[in-house]
């Protein structure tokens, strides 16, 4: 959150309150143009903006304190959120500065729009936009990689 808040703080002067902005995770390295494209077209006359999500697939499980399942979380509209997200810069940064002044660390810009009583739009995107967080994610990254490459 810091470091997009720094970034849009650097556009200042440069970049118009309704300029849209894209906030991509570098460590998302399997994001498919055909995602991006849709992702802009979609929200290019929206009012909020949004981010590219994928529908929950599996079943998800919530854990108590000892690692025993404490109930089964329904997965109808539940998405996984990804990235690029895409807001205009007036909406992102008081979003991000608003949530830094409340010491409210968002996991990601469309929380932080969220908390500004706003509604981002959800765009499909693929299941293979994953996020680099583990050691195992690498093989995994490369894999989808490669196979986009053999096509």
């Amino acid at each position: 959150m810091d470091s997009v808040l720094a970034g849009i703080r650097a556009l200042h002067g440069r970049a118009a309150a309704d300029d849209w902005l894209l906030v991509h995770d570098a460590a998302r390295p399997c994001l498919q143009g055909a995602d991006l494209d849709r992702l802009i077209e979609q929200l290019r006359n929206d009012e909020v903006g949004g981010l590219l999500a994928a529908p929950m697939v599996d079943t998800l499980k919530r854990a108590d304190d000892s690692e025993r399942v404490a109930q089964t979380v329904p997965r109808e509209r539940l998405w996984r959120a990804l990235t690029p997200q895409m807001f205009r810069h007036d909406v992102l940064l008081r979003a991000l500065e608003a949530a830094a002044m409340q010491g409210f660390a968002a996991t990601d810009e469309a929380q932080a729009v969220e908390a500004l009583g706003l509604r981002p739009r959800l765009i499909a995107g693929d299941a293979d936009n994953i996020k680099i967080t583990l050691p195992e994610d690498v093989p995994r990254a490369e894999r989808i990689l490669r196979s986009r490459s053999d096509q």
